[in-house]
């Protein structure tokens, strides 16, 4: 065996630690960063907030800080204050006189129902999981004693193992007659027929007249297939309130652009200002031992406060680069002004690199005075050419022009993507079946045998 040195020279790009604190405060959007600057506050004491605001200085960065108390944003989602499922349930459950054991039983099945009021474990399984974890023994006679008395609950089809189940529940409340009786017939011996629309059989599979089927099937359809929806919310729901990181207005044809944060303007607190300019030197020129702790959180609150103004600025050049490739739509509300844009044509307005502008729009929704859009919305590209010529297709023209005939069709003979894919032809669209239903479905229009009515 031998040994050997050898010389290499290669080259590698690291990123320095402000450029990955850059790119961190980057990716974050609207409410994340609110935190960062909350967190960074209470963690580095060199860092402060300007205590007086004078009407001078408000404007200091008109375009990339959106001053102001909670009040200032606009109320996209409002906190929701009334009772919730399970609160409605549990004081309904203690008007009740019941055995102890039913009681519990049944308050640990109200705890497993889902915000729409199913459940999604078997019966057996909870029994298993309110012995293992409760310590309540039940038999089966008591486990469905307890779960007909949450059933017997108010809405009516809390309880239910599936929407068959949720439907026949709440068709059993209902006062019995002629109606009610053949929709509980349709539920229970014709439901597949039902799910896939198909009325015919329907009529031929229970022997009904034509008229008698109609009046059960419309009844069916005004009873709630999520009873629990209409009582509180989710508090998963709740976890995705959109704040937008953008605002953006259309004031008599000029268009304004504000980013919607609560950072307060930032300085470097005083006392460590003068610490950093009193610090003493040995004669060889270095800090005296004990004045790291001062200058390493002066040093991190001026990077802190150069980065989070980089990265401020950075998604306002990102967002007005946007605006104007888009700004026919931002002037009109028309999808159809939607221009083909990628990320390569941000970046040859703005300069900066694609990382970057990949960062500054993943995850950042903007607000119009019609609605809230993810940055992405506004990135499309050219999907062949319409008839009518210089005018260019864009994924979101599909979408609308899809949209547009779903709306427009004959509900009891929907549209298939077929049939779209050919009217798309006609009218100068060059887009594939498989294209025509990945637009439909990233628009949550169901299939064709699922829109058709009754």
């Amino acid at each position: 065996m031998s040994q050997s040195l050898k010389i290499e020279q290669r080259i590698g790009m690291r990123l320095s630690q402000q450029q990955l604190r850059f790119v961190k405060l980057l990716e974050l959007n609207a409410p994340e960063l609110d935190e960062a600057v909350e967190r960074e506050l209470e963690d580095n004491p060199a860092l402060g907030v300007e205590e007086e605001t004078h009407e001078d200085d408000t404007n200091r960065y008109p375009l990339f800080f959106a001053r102001g108390n909670d009040e200032d944003r606009p109320a996209f989602t409002p906190a929701d204050e009334s009772e919730s499922l399970y609160d409605h349930l549990y004081a309904q459950l203690s008007e009740k006189r019941l055995d102890p054991k039913i009681e519990l039983a049944a308050r640990y099945i109200i705890a497993s129902l889902d915000s729409n009021g199913y459940i999604h474990r078997s019966l057996s399984l909870l029994v298993n999981d309110m012995f293992f974890n409760e310590g309540i023994e039940l038999s089966e006679e008591e486990a469905y004693k307890a779960l007909d008395t949450v059933r017997s609950l108010d809405p009516p089809g809390i309880g239910a193992f599936d929407l068959k189940e949720c439907l026949e529940l709440q068709l059993m409340a209902l006062p019995a007659d002629e109606t009610r009786d053949d929709a509980l017939k349709i539920i229970r011996d014709a439901y597949e027929s039902f799910k896939m629309k198909h009325k015919h059989r329907i009529i031929s599979q229970l022997r009904l007249p034509k008229e008698r089927v109609e009046s059960a099937l419309s009844l069916i359809l005004s009873l709630n297939p999520k009873p629990g929806s209409a009582l509180g919310s989710d508090p998963a729901d709740e976890a995705n309130i959109i704040i937008p990181d953008f605002i953006v207005n259309n004031e008599d044809g000029e268009i304004t652009i504000t980013l919607n944060n609560k950072i307060p303007e930032l300085r470097i607190e005083q006392s460590f200002e003068q610490a950093m300019e009193g610090l003493e030197r040995t004669a060889k020129g270095r800090l005296k031992k004990g004045s790291e702790f001062i200058v390493s959180r002066y040093n991190d609150a001026r990077d802190f406060i150069r980065i989070l103004t980089q990265r401020q600025q950075t998604m306002m050049t990102v967002m007005s680069a946007i605006v104007k490739i888009q700004k026919e739509y931002f002037l009109t509300e028309d999808v159809y002004k939607l221009q083909p844009m990628m990320i390569k044509n941000v970046a040859e307005l703005t300069g900066l690199d694609f990382s970057v502008i990949s960062r500054a729009t993943t995850n950042k929704f903007v607000a119009t005075p019609w609605g809230i859009f993810p940055l992405r919305f506004f990135f499309s590209d050219t999907i062949g050419d319409s008839a009518e010529e210089g005018i260019v297709a864009t994924n979101r023209k599909i979408e609308a022009e899809i949209s547009a005939m779903v709306e427009q069709e004959d509900k009891r003979h929907p549209l298939s993507d077929q049939d779209i894919m050919e009217e798309m032809t006609r009218r100068g669209y060059d887009v594939s079946r498989r294209t025509i239903a990945k637009y439909r479905d990233r628009q949550g229009i169901p299939v064709a045998r699922l829109r058709k009515q009754l």
